[in-house]
This record gives C-alpha cells, structure tokens and sequence, in this order.
C-alpha cells in the first residue's frame, strides 16, 4: 500500500490476512530458533567435545557461520512479524470508524463518491425567500473532526457568509441535512487520513526489512539489523503504547502473564530494545532480549564517533566479556541504551526470585564506557558475593538508568532531579515482578548517587518497596533529616570515609563565606546538598567505615580511593561487610560508629 491509500481501500481490507499473514513469520522465527538451537547444541557443541582435529574445526567454523544465518533469519522474521502485527492492530480502529461512517450515511440516504465528497437532498426553507433550500455536496475537512466545511451560509441580512459553520448560531435557515453530511463527511476524511499516516509507517519500516543479495552475516549486517529493530519500533510506538508503554509496571506484569509462551517470545524477538527496558516485565525476558540486542547495538557503534559511541561502544563490549562467564550468582542484563551517557542495568541474581534485593545507583563520573563493567558492575558483584553468606539467592543490582554528572556538572541537582522518576519506575518493576509476597528489598546510593536515591525517596511514596536505604560518601541528599526518606526510623544507613573528601563537601554558603579550608575547619554539618547523612543532626544509622586510603599521592590509589572504596573488603572491609550484612537482611547485625 502507498500513500495514496483510499476509503474503498481501507473499507476493503481484510486485516485478518496481515494478521495471517504475521504468524506465517512468527512460525518462520520459532523454526529459525529451533534449528540455530540444534546447530549449536547437537551438531557444533557435541563436534567440539568429541573431535580434535583441523577438519573439525573447520567443520564448527562452517557451523557457526549457519547458526548466524539461522540467528539472522530468526531476527529478521520476529522483526516483519512485529511490524504485521501492529500494522493490522493499528488500522483496526481508523477502519471499524469508517465503516461506521459509511452505515450513517447509507441510513441517512446520501450519496458517497469516489472521491470521498457527499451529496445531500434539498432540504428546509428560507425564511426570507420562501424558496426550499437546494441539496449540495460536501468533502471532509483535512480529517479534523468536526471542523465542518463553512460553505455558503446566511447572515442576518440574508449574505451568504463564509465564515458562519454548522455549529454556529444562525439567525437564517440552512439546509439541515448539510451540518450532517459535513460530519460524516470529516469522520471518513478522518479515519482515511489516520489509516495512511499509519500505512505510511509502517510501509516505511517494512521496506527497510530486506536482505541482501548472497547473504553474509557479518557485522555490517548486524548494524543494520539493529536500524532495522529501530525502524520497527519506532513505527510500532503507537501499537506498543496501547499494548504496554502507556502502563504501570504493574500492568505491564498483568500483560505478560496473561501471554502465551508463543507471544512471549513474538514480543521478545520482535521488539528486543523495548522488552528489554520495561520496568514490570520479568528479568528472564528482559535479560533475553537485551542479551539479543546487546550484539546489534554494539554492530551499529561499530565506526562511530559522535555522542560517545566508542566510550559506549566500550562499555557494551565489556557487559558482553561479563556476560560470558560463569558467574555466581548469574548475571542479568536488565537494560542497555546509548541515549545520553549510555544506560545499563545489571544484577548478579535473579530479583525476581530473590527474597533480599538491592539496587546500587552510581554517582560522579560513571558512564557507560571502558571502565563500567570492571569497575562499577564490580562493585555490584562484590556485594552479591559478600551478601550470600546470609542469603545464596541474593540478588545485587548496579543501575545505570540516568545520566550521572561530570566534574563540571556535579554541584547541579539537574541529573538527581532527571533520574529520579526513572529509577523510581524500575523499582516499582521490581515490586511487580518478584515472587515473594514481601521482599526485603534495599537502595544503594554512592557519591551523587545518593542524591539521586535521596530525590528519589522524598517523591510522594517514596520509592516503591524499599526497606532500607544506604548512603556511601555522600555530598547530601537533598533533606535535612533521614525522617524525609519515607522509610522508617532505623531504617536509614550513612557510611563515610574520614579520608572521603565528596562526604566532607561543604555547603555553597560555608564555601563562599569561609573558604575552602575555613569550611574544612569549622566541622560543619552543612554539605553541598544537604545535611551530612552520617551527622547526628541527620539522625541515619552510621557503619562503621574507618579512614579509607590517603588521596592523592599519599596512597599511590589514585586521587580519592577512600571514595570510590566503599564496596572493597581491601580498601574498606568494615563498610563491605555492613553492606553485605544489610543487603542480606540482616541489618541488626552491622557494626556502627559514633556520627560525626
């Protein structure tokens, strides 16, 4: 279909064919995904176990090479399935109003033409002529219901007026049965011109669907099969927003417990990038298809420059060395974006099944770059494995879900204040998702992440589930006591460094008035954001955490190891192990210090 899409087109089509015709697709990519499975399990995996020898590993080359056909193919079909699928679920509401319309203007006894005008009859008498008022006919308004056509119309000296519309008082008479027509009129200019900007969309995704000739699936291909997952999405946004965007996390777990299997893995395969990055649907599927897209957006970073691509570009390759091995507990891929700084969301731990949950949002300076998955992704490992020693079903996750400051950006409560709505949403996916009935589930803020977490919990509600929340070298939290955090007294946990020199940032006010080191000397509770959390005006429970390594030169760690320190049994043992203690849920048993 083109542009040029007519009503007797639209009132003509039967969207059962394209819904036919999508699960003629889907069927193709359940077929892809079974025979890629025995590739790689029963022909390639038991062939690298069994033989040793050149021609063996030629023949597993050749293999893999078939297990990419098959994995491209699969991607390929989810892709046209998804896009078939929304296509005839989207028109099915322009064509149901059209139809509507052509019933009321065959009951009304008007004429449709080809053209989509209408003529109606005579009709009503004018009361300054006495003459009975001629039929005429009427095209729809550029689709704008009830803009009406104003056509020919009397004033109160008996001028026609071009200005008075149907719905206008008029002080002459006109002819009743046009304000009708005028409406039918606009519902089916409406409705067809609906149905074309949709037909549109998704003609424009579809084209776009197509392989090249001696297919090679290499990387170029996965590149643009990741503009392909792009283009299908975007075309489907309205078809997505009915069907899950426009829904709470809880409603969006609704939704897919009441899918089939088949659907699941339509939805999965189709629209990877969404599924993915829903707060609300299970972390199995979320983690199955990012696992999916992780190699598409990686493909399409691929040469890139602009925005950061290769720092992303970094950072994805090294969640996808991460992915690889064999972790205890396993990881999840929860979300991977390259919008802003990059986003990704990773836990060691199913949080679905898990009874004790926590989710770490970093602070100054962490993107999604090189550095990410062996460092940041560290630490939320460290602390699954140090928390297993009181639950083995933890589950520890690193949120990267907003863009963290830089250095120049860091005394702006914008990205806090940006971030804050987002991770409040993923928390209340997790809530939605997790099989107990009562989850102990804690918040982690480090550095400016705790700003963010602070934000986050003096939203009305507070965030969503959380039983405790910890705070690591913070500069503040934007409250003035731990009350604020709507957790509950005893609930709130502040560990500072002496040699953390961001948990000593002083307020705007002490700066300007005393100076760096006036500040420094007058042992003021007041921060950059907000009272100290481990003061004892604030009222959180300090852990202990002793002095951490020097600065600087002194320690040879860096310029503030003690900062970045928090999560490491090396450089910090006695705030690891609080921390491990918290997130396993047993906070009573954490060792604390006197606050400051």
């Amino acid at each position: 279909m083109a542009f040029g899409l007519t009503w007797q087109q639209l009132r003509d089509l039967k969207l059962s064919e394209l819904t036919e015709a999508a699960d003629g697709w889907a069927a193709l990519m359940r077929r892809a995904d079974v025979a890629r499975e025995r590739v790689d399990g029963d022909m390639s995996g038991k062939l690298t176990k069994t033989q040793e020898s050149e021609s063996a590993e030629s023949a597993v080359k050749r293999l893999k090479r078939l297990s990419e056909n098959y994995h491209y193919i699969q991607t390929e079909a989810g892709l046209i399935r998804g896009a078939l699928d929304g296509l005839a679920t989207e028109l099915t509401a322009p064509q149901r109003r059209l139809c509507d319309a052509l019933d009321d203007v065959a009951s009304l006894g008007y004429k449709l033409n080809v053209n989509g005008s209408i003529d109606y009859p005579a009709g009503g008498k004018d009361t300054l002529t006495g003459d009975a008022i001629p039929g005429g006919s009427v095209m729809g308004n550029n689709g704008l219901i009830g803009a009406g056509n104003p056509g020919l119309y009397r004033d109160s000296n008996g001028m026609y007026d071009p200005a008075l519309g149907p719905n206008a008082p008029q002080p002459g008479i006109l002819n009743p049965h046009r304000a009708k027509a005028q409406d039918v009129a606009d519902r089916i200019a409406h409705a067809l011109s609906e149905a074309r900007e949709i037909d549109e969309r998704y003609s424009s995704a579809l084209r776009d669907l197509k392989a090249a000739p001696g297919l090679t699936v290499d990387r170029k291909t996965w590149a643009n099969v990741a503009g392909d997952v792009t283009a299908v999405g975007s075309a489907a946004r309205e078809y997505l927003a009915d069907q899950v965007l426009d829904k709470s996390p809880a409603e969006r777990k609704e939704w897919w417990d009441h899918l089939s299997k088949e659907e699941r893995q339509e939805y999965v395969t189709s629209f990877p990038d969404v599924i993915g990055y829903l707060d609300g649907i299970p972390a199995a599927a979320r983690d199955e298809a990012n696992r999916a897209n992780l190699p598409l957006v990686i493909a399409s970073l691929e040469g890139q420059t602009a925005d950061g691509a290769q720092d992303k570009l970094a950072g994805l390759k090294g969640i996808q060395a991460k992915l690889s091995e064999n972790s205890v507990p396993p990881m999840y891929l929860l979300g991977i974006g390259t919008e802003g700084k990059g986003r990704a969301i990773v836990s060691y731990g199913n949080p679905d099944t898990a009874r004790n949950v926590s989710s770490y949002v970093p602070g100054l300076g962490t993107a999604l770059d090189a550095d990410f998955a062996d460092d940041t992704v560290s630490r939320a490992m460290q602390t699954a494995k140090d928390a297993r020693v009181y639950d083995p079903a933890i589950a520890s996750i690193v949120w990267l879900g907003y863009d963290a400051p830089g250095f120049k950006d860091v005394a702006s409560t914008t990205d806090a204040n940006n971030g804050a709505p987002a991770y409040n949403s993923f928390m209340d996916g997790i809530q939605a998702t997790n099989e107990h009935e009562n989850p102990h589930v804690t918040a982690i803020g480090h550095s400016y992440g705790s700003l963010t977490v602070g934000t986050a919990a003096r939203q009305d509600g507070g965030i969503p589930g959380v039983d405790d929340i910890i705070l690591l070298g913070s500069p503040g939290t934007g409250a003035d006591n731990a009350s604020e955090l709507n957790v509950g007294k005893g609930h709130v946990f502040a560990a500072s460094a002496d040699n953390d020199p961001v948990s000593r940032l002083p307020s705007m006010k002490d700066l300007v008035g005393r100076g760096i080191l006036g500040a420094a000397v007058t042992g003021s509770n007041d921060l950059w954001f907000g009272t100290d959390p481990t003061s004892k005006e604030f009222g959180a429970t300090r852990m202990e955490s002793g002095d951490g390594p020097l600065p600087f030169w002194l320690s040879g760690q860096g310029p503030t190891p003690a900062h970045s320190g928090y999560f490491d049994e090396e450089r910090n043992p006695s705030t690891a192990r609080n921390l491990a203690r918290i997130v396993g849920g047993r906070p009573d048993s954490i060792t604390t210090e006197v606050p400051r």
